[in-house]
């Protein structure tokens, strides 16, 4: 019988946050794809039913798993106002990117992709400032 060295992923620290920026987009990004294969799910059957025509939900509601993951990431911080400064932050420029990309989109997509694009950025820019600006304000504070 074979050995294999099995580890977890995605890792996390001690303290319970995500270890490296590897694993932040990758968790971030598969719930961004599975909030987004409900939002389609959900957009079909209102289709289905007539209630609305396809495209017409908003793409956004992807967000969801992601947040709930920023949000779990934020409580294992533990307490300290470089979590807080580094979260408003990256709610700033996150919020920023995506409705820049949404808002670029808008023209040519149905409100569903549109809404998609602003979501992907969103959680792109807000992974990328949580996991660097801690690890740069816990250098520089401390």
């Amino acid at each position: 019988m074979t050995e294999t060295k099995s580890e977890r992923r995605p890792r996390r620290d001690p303290s319970g946050r995500l270890s490296t920026i590897g694993d932040l987009l990758g968790t971030a990004m598969a719930g961004l794809v599975v909030s987004g294969v409900l939002v389609l799910i959900l957009e079909a059957i209102l289709s289905l039913t007539h209630v609305s025509e396809f495209g017409d939900t908003s793409g956004w509601l992807a967000i969801i798993l992601p947040v709930w993951l920023f949000v779990e990431e934020f409580r294992a911080e533990g307490f300290g106002a470089s979590r807080i400064v580094v979260a408003l932050l990256g709610i700033g420029f996150a919020v920023v990117a995506g409705m820049t990309l949404a808002g670029l989109a808008a023209n040519q997509f149905p409100t569903l992709i549109s809404g998609f694009a602003g979501a992907l950025a969103f959680t792109a820019v807000y992974c990328l400032v949580w996991f660097y600006g801690l690890r740069w304000l816990s250098h520089r504070m401390g």
